[in-house]
């Protein structure tokens, strides 16, 4: 059964369907979306989704994950990877490559990674905020995309939903931060506890106050 959009819900999804009726004008037929969720966070891995949704398909309330309340957030991710008409792919980078190479070209490594993992390969990518250097496909960097472009926030809401499960995880494996609760965000409660206990295998060393903290431990060891 179709959903019943309202009115205003439906020139609000027009719009986000703009730089998709774009790309199909000049040809292309396989249009992903491209986010990432946790380039911010002081612990736990950089989580990028790309994601194609079938020519046409309006997706009520679909936005920017960070604009959606959990319950509408979660609703979504599974209305978008049970629906067998919409393709996705996620890229994870963890801690560790992360403090390798830095988290901005962690971040890129985790949308190629995100794109090879589609069932498909893409003719055309609509990208998050930031220039994708792909080999091989045309990409188009959008500020502030997930709320201009429905493929890129149904990427977002992808990527923040895997992410804050794979936090949650890691909370009943290191309950002693509160991962389930800040998702590795550098609140109040997290940093008490960051203080307290020192960082476990998933905080991001090349992070602060992490960073500052593990020379002083070293500093000290002389």
């Amino acid at each position: 059964m179709p959903d019943l959009i309202s009115t205003e819900e439906l020139t609000r999804l027009e719009h986000m369907s703009v730089y998709e009726k774009r790309a199909f004008s000049q040809g292309y037929q396989l249009i992903a979306g491209i986010d990432e969720a946790g380039r911010g966070p002081l612990a736990g891995p950089v989580v990028a989704a790309a994601c194609i949704l079938p020519k046409g398909l309006l997706v009520p309330q679909i936005n920017d994950s960070k604009k959606l309340s959990p319950k509408v957030r979660e609703r979504l991710f599974e209305r978008l990877t049970t629906d067998s008409a919409v393709r996705y792919g996620i890229g994870i980078i963890g801690q560790a490559e992360i403090d390798r190479v830095n988290i901005y070209q962690a971040t890129i490594l985790a949308m190629l990674m995100a794109i090879q993992q589609l069932p498909v390969t893409p003719d055309y990518v609509l990208v998050d905020g930031m220039n994708l250097p792909h080999p091989d496909l045309p990409c188009l960097k959008i500020i502030k995309g997930d709320q201009l472009s429905q493929s890129i926030a149904a990427a977002s809401i992808i990527a923040k939903e895997t992410r804050d499960r794979l936090m949650c995880q890691y909370h009943r494996e290191w309950p002693g931060y509160g991962f389930n609760q800040h998702k590795g965000y550098a609140t109040e409660l997290h940093l008490e506890a960051l203080f307290k206990q020192g960082p476990c295998p998933i905080h991001r060393r090349s992070f602060d106050p992490i960073k500052s903290m593990l020379e002083v431990e070293i500093a000290d060891d002389f």
